[in-house]
């Protein structure tokens, strides 16, 4: 008798019909996707069939693997593509001002994930794609005009507007070599009734976090969040120079605490309650064909003992912001050697920590944030010809995005080298301080996000600097347990 290639659970199971048609409405948004991994862990419950069977009915479903050729070997494990798209349709007058969600749609992804189950079910790998990853389709077919194109480049986010599901899965597997085995899109309405449902969580923060266009506004200390706050949580970007990789870290921390406070409130174990979350999340849910009742069971009785520890985050090493590409403009660029690392580990069902290097020498200092994440330009406060050049050019090879365009300062007899910084971004600049030896910090609100160096005839050296926490980049993993509050 031939022998039979292992695979995962999901590749096992028949395909199963739609049970309602896919719906035409796009949900939005961020944080949904990582909601949907929450479906998979409450499964752990271990609920019987004829329950989940129930609540299948109200996913509704998606061809995101139609007529798919040349795609990866699978490998050991289960790959999910958690996507969170731009549609806002089913927000309420209220919640739209409340929580600032207005505005136009997009209709691309605002996140994308990658959601490694091992295949023993004692992991769950995590992996962040920034949504302006810089991205190469396979030819594919615009949803919008029918027409037939040649790969070309894009923006990671914007492959769904041109082809849906289908491209977005074909696109990432295209760049990953990772097959993906599942497909699912939720959006922030089911995102914040969930986290009612669970009866809120539990963040904690080092730093007061306030973002005016989400309304967020957290002082320091521990901080118990319900739907709508936790959906202002998880989609600020406006905190700092991060941006969209602070917003990956934040999104990553309310997932760790999602999961410790799912695994040790006893939620798991009460059918009612089990049924009420998962009714909140699938009530939105847009799944691949093939996921449904056998799928949740199958892990669900696998990872009775999942807990943050068993989790493990990352986001796609990067090599380059702002890699401008003509008739798109401004991406990020991964670091291909890097890249490659880690979604082979993913192929391989290997714990990503294994792959992390280590190293004997000393290590430089550590900041907040990563020098790659700071756009510095460079002043010349002293009559020395060509300091400020020689400065820009050492800030730029210790990481740190300069303008390039070093100027002279309006006055050229500055005793001190000087930091100037939006209030907004200081964390930034006592970052870019410790870079600069014996420099002071100067608070210039209205500055914005670019920091002003003033170098003065103190200036000796740029020291390299690295980031505290694991940022892209740095191929940083991190554990649940780790990421959440201690």
């Amino acid at each position: 008798m031939p022998s039979i290639p292992t695979r995962s659970p999901a590749s096992r199971r028949p395909r199963r019909r739609p049970v309602h048609p896919v719906r035409t409405k796009r949900p939005r948004w961020a944080m949904r996707a990582t909601m949907t991994l929450s479906v998979v862990i409450l499964a752990s419950a271990g609920i019987g069939h004829s329950v989940v069977t129930s609540l299948e009915a109200d996913i509704a479903r998606v061809d995101a693997f139609k007529d798919m050729k040349n795609r990866p070997r699978a490998g050991h494990g289960m790959n999910v593509l958690l996507v969170g798209t731009d549609g806002r349709d089913r927000i309420t007058e209220r919640e739209r001002r409340r929580y600032r969600l207005g505005g136009a749609p997009c209709h691309c992804t605002d996140t994308l994930m990658i959601v490694h189950i091992s295949e023993d079910r004692d992991r769950a790998s995590v992996v962040s794609l920034p949504r302006d990853s810089y991205a190469v389709t396979p030819p594919h077919t615009d949803v919008s005009t029918g027409k037939t194109h040649p790969g070309h480049p894009l923006r990671i986010n914007a492959a769904y507007a041109e082809g849906g599901p289908q491209l977005t899965v074909r696109t990432v597997e295209h760049m990953t070599r990772v097959k993906i085995d599942h497909y699912l899109e939720v959006d922030f309405t089911s995102f914040m009734k969930t986290v009612d449902v669970l009866g809120g969580v539990k963040v904690c923060t080092a730093r007061p976090l306030k973002d005016p266009y989400t309304g967020l506004n957290l002082a320091p200390g521990t901080h118990h969040l319900k739907g709508g706050e936790a959906l202002q949580y998880v989609r600020s970007r406006h905190i700092d120079a991060d941006s969209d990789f602070g917003r990956m870290k934040r999104q990553q921390r309310f997932l760790a605490a999602l999961v410790e406070h799912a695994t040790s409130s006893g939620i798991l174990l009460n059918p009612l309650k089990f049924r009420d979350v998962t009714r909140a999340v699938l009530g939105s849910v847009r799944a691949d064909r093939g996921f449904g009742t056998d799928e949740l069971l199958d892990l669900g009785r696998a990872m009775r003992t999942f807990s943050p520890s068993s989790s493990e985050f990352t986001t796609v090493p990067i090599a380059q912001m702002g890699y401008v590409v003509k008739g798109i403009g401004s991406t990020v660029k991964w670091d291909t050697v890097g890249a490659e690392r880690l979604f082979r580990a993913l192929r391989d069902d290997k714990p990503l920590a294994t792959t992390r290097t280590r190293s004997t020498t000393a290590q430089p200092p550590a900041v907040e944030v990563a020098p790659q994440r700071i756009r510095v330009h460079v002043e010349n406060g002293t009559p020395t010809v060509g300091l400020a050049k020689r400065v820009d050019a050492a800030l730029a090879a210790a990481g740190f995005r300069t303008t390039g365009r070093p100027t002279p300062a309006a006055a050229r007899s500055a005793p001190r080298t000087v930091v100037s910084y939006d209030p907004r971004w200081d964390r930034s600049a006592k970052s870019l301080a410790a870079a600069l030896p014996g420099s002071v910090l100067r608070a210039a609100p209205g500055l914005g996000p670019t920091l002003k160096v003033t170098v003065g005839t103190d200036f000796r050296q740029v020291r390299k600097v690295r980031a505290k926490d694991p940022e892209p980049g740095e191929f940083g993993i991190v554990r649940g347990d780790e990421v959440g509050c201690s």
